[in-house]
């Protein structure tokens, strides 16, 4: 059998020079290639081109090569927690194109497959549309993507063989397998590295041939960028153990009874993909009798409760960077799987975050201009193909300003897309011809309030009640 070995990190991107395009494995800290970055630190090689996910953090992982100043251009959907990264995008220091998740995903498996250019529905009416071809299908409207290819593509398997045979553990598969097929040399550090033959046939997930050079990685660091742990909690949810305050009388919810109103939203047998931030808590608060998967689109389905301590892994992560634990029946699989399933209209329902929402269901969640840029990630995706899009937000911002609006002052994430709003103040649907119904408050406040705090057409709906918890 042909091999592809090459004796470390070094050997392996001698042969990378200033002004080369890179795509780099990972999502977050989980997955990335260490020693190749390592290299290419130490190296100094410049004016590069990365096409990743994101960047790291500012210490770790690609957040080291913008430290060095080495990279010219990011191709990525998610800024995150990394300051340098926004630091450079916000001063022009640093090309930045950002891309929503699953188009990445899928314009990189684009240029691994020989397809030079797609349609899909993500984006369309944001800022990522302009200049771009639109066409419609069945009613519905799609923008034109074009593939993506790389000069190398840097990638981390947990298992490998000398004929460049691939396994990957946990959710540490996510971009890797896609971009392994669309660089034109394909670098693969593994934990484990084993003769040819000694893996199972049945469980490659990237066959040899995508595969130009292999070697095994050493001192592996796998920092954790949120370790979540916590007990099991005894209501049956996925938290923390203890009782949350729910709310204030007469001030609203606080974070844990938005997600656990929100809860009440699932139905028995349904596939839901949770965001970050407020969404992740309603985990903590789906009944015992609630049977439900949680789809993170990293490259899980079946989410499980945070580990105890001596359960951590770094393999296993969901789409906020926590680490998480698997329920039974779980499914992994890359990140173009995950948004094949999300844009393919599997995933009953969606709950995320908001910065803004409209009367007519516009939502605003991924940037200020010119002050704060976390990138898109998977939510113009999840928006623009859920079945049932479910916002947690803030009713108004720090210094009581309406973030429910005539029309979003921010960039739109997507177009008439919410269909509810559970705020610290009320429950509110979005009606099918544009404007607020409010269908609930929070104990002690009043409709005079929600109104008050209510900048769009707001109208009380005849049944509206009190929340009860």
């Amino acid at each position: 059998m042909i091999s592809k070995v090459v004796k470390n990190s070094d050997e392996a991107i001698a042969d990378i020079g200033d002004g080369s395009v890179l795509m780099l494995g990972g999502f977050g800290l989980c997955g990335i290639p260490e020693n190749c970055i390592q290299s290419l630190v130490e190296k100094g090689v410049k004016n590069l081109t990365c096409i990743s996910n994101n960047a790291g953090v500012d210490d770790f992982g690609i957040g080291l090569m913008l430290q060095k100043r080495q990279v010219k251009k990011m191709i990525s959907s998610y800024v995150g927690e990394n300051k340098e990264f926004e630091r450079q995008l916000l001063s022009g220091e640093l090309e930045v194109e950002l891309i929503p998740q699953g188009t990445l995903a899928e314009r990189i498996r684009a240029g691994g497959a020989g397809i030079p250019a797609f349609f899909t529905p993500a984006g369309v009416g944001t800022e990522v549309a302009v200049g771009k071809q639109i066409e419609e299908f069945e009613g519905k409207k799609y923008l034109k993507e074009a593939w993506l290819r790389a000069d190398f593509s840097i990638i981390k398997a947990w298992k490998g063989d000398k004929s460049g045979n691939l396994i990957f553990k946990g959710t540490a598969r996510n971009f890797s397998p896609m971009m392994a097929a669309a660089g034109k040399i394909c670098i693969a550090e593994v934990e484990e590295l084993v003769e040819t033959g000694e893996l199972n046939p049945n469980e490659i997930h990237v066959p040899g041939i995508f595969v130009q050079r292999i070697f095994k990685g050493e001192n592996y660091q796998k920092r954790i960028e949120q370790r979540t742990t916590a007990p099991p909690a005894p209501h049956g949810g996925l938290g923390s153990g203890e009782q949350e305050v729910l709310f204030e009388y007469g001030k609203g919810l606080t974070k844990y009874g938005i997600a656990k109103r929100i809860s009440f939203e699932i139905r028995n047998n349904s596939y839901v993909n949770l965001g970050i931030g407020i969404p992740t808590l309603v985990a903590n608060y789906i009944p015992k009798e609630i049977n439900v998967m949680l789809q993170s689109e990293n490259g899980l389905l079946g989410i499980g409760p945070f580990p105890t301590d001596e359960n951590v892994d770094a393999d296993l992560i969901n789409a906020g960077k926590q680490t998480v634990t698997m329920q039974a029946g779980s499914a992994l699989f890359d990140s173009a799987e995950s948004f094949a399933m999300i844009r393919g209209e599997h995933v009953d329902l969606t709950i995320l975050g908001a910065m803004e929402v409209s009367e007519n269901g516009d939502i605003a969640n991924w940037k200020i201009p010119g002050k704060m840029v976390k990138g898109m990630g998977g939510a113009m995706d999840l928006v623009a193909s859920a079945k049932n899009i479910i916002v947690a937000m803030q009713h108004v911002s720090k210094d009581g300003k309406s973030k429910l609006l005539k029309e979003c002052s921010l960039p739109i994430t997507g177009v008439q897309c919410v269909k509810k709003i559970v705020t610290e103040l009320a429950v509110i649907e979005v009606l099918p011809d544009g404007g607020f119904n409010l269908l609930e408050i929070a104990p002690g406040i009043s409709k005079e309030q929600v109104k008050a705090a209510t900048e769009a057409t707001l109208n009380i709906d005849s049944n509206l009640k009190e929340m009860s918890f």
